[in-house]
């Protein structure tokens, strides 16, 4: 004779107090992109997916919400998407419809994207590796998505590059050659100074899907460092590099200033309560440990600063 297992997520917990998230994470999914006139892309998301908890419930029914998750971003995953922020963003609502007991409801997604590029001297053809990242929040005030990516390029320090070239000024007086041929050459040719790896990080969030090419928001990322990196680099693509990232040394600070610039030139008309989120982590080459800036902002703010700069 069967009988009804008692339901201990549903009793009330020992100490009341409610959970901003429960859920799971590490849920792996197969995603599929439509692209126009293209093949759709395929590639392997992992997920995490959250929702609040009241302060009267012991539990979430974890087992029995996995299987609902399941559920969820199986239909939501299994048909052509044209953005992967709706994906999350259709889950969402959907998890938020499920659980009566819950008033927000979380899920986020990152993926590996692989894009197709020239090399920038040999011309060869090549690929890079790009972190998407993506995320929905539903309340019954709306759902807002969030789209990014985590992209990887060459930082070089001013400030390593300005002593560089103060020693190579006093060694070229010392040879007795004209200022103005050192002022010319100095011009010409960027003296070094030490490198970084650069991890530049950029989402814009919005209410529902932000109006916003992925393609896009990558470049934006990637051109605010000193340089592109390349998996396939010739001779030649090796000198370009360097030569590129001399010629535009770059603190961490001025990476995330540059992703602000790029952001209101490529996206100008986002709306005022899109929030951007600019992050750059530097691997120092000649220290133990690690430069870092980022700035979280929304749009009417951020044109708010640039527009004041120039009054």
């Amino acid at each position: 004779m069967s009988h009804q297992l008692p339901d201990v997520q549903a009793t009330a917990p020992d100490v009341t107090v409610g959970l901003s998230q429960v859920g799971v994470t590490g849920v792996e999914k197969l995603v599929k992109i439509a692209r126009a006139d293209k093949r759709p892309l395929v590639f392997t998301a992992e997920f995490e997916v959250f929702v609040d908890l009241p302060s009267w419930r012991k539990g979430a029914d974890m087992s029995r919400n996995m299987e609902v998750i399941d559920e969820i971003l199986e239909e939501a995953t299994r048909e052509e998407a044209y953005r992967v922020e709706d994906v999350c963003g259709q889950a969402a609502e959907r998890l938020l419809e499920k659980h009566d007991y819950t008033t927000s409801a979380e899920v986020s997604m990152e993926a590996e994207f692989m894009r197709r590029e020239q090399t920038p001297a040999s011309d060869r053809e090549t690929q890079h590796t790009v972190d998407i990242i993506a995320s929905a929040t539903a309340t019954e005030d709306g759902t807002r998505e969030e789209i990014g990516a985590h992209v990887v390029g060459m930082t070089v320090c001013p400030c390593s590059q300005g002593m560089s070239e103060s020693r190579a000024r006093d060694k070229l007086e010392a040879l007795e050659i004209p200022r103005e041929k050192i002022d010319e050459f100095l011009e010409e040719v960027p003296q070094p100074g030490h490198s970084q790896r650069g991890h530049a990080t950029l989402t814009i969030e919005s209410s529902g899907a932000p109006d916003v090419d992925l393609n896009d928001v990558i470049d934006v990322a990637r051109d605010a460092m000193s340089a592109h990196i390349y998996n396939l680099a010739k001779r030649p693509d090796e000198d370009h590099m360097t030569f590129e990232a001399h010629s535009d040394a770059k603190f961490v600070e001025d990476c995330v200033r540059a992703m602000a610039d790029g952001v209101l030139e490529t996206f100008p008309d986002l709306p005022d309560d899109a929030v951007i989120r600019m992050v750059q982590s530097n691997d120092e080459s000649i220290h133990q440990h690690n430069a870092h800036a980022e700035r979280v902002v929304d749009m009417e703010t951020l044109r708010e600063e640039v527009t004041a700069e120039f009054e």
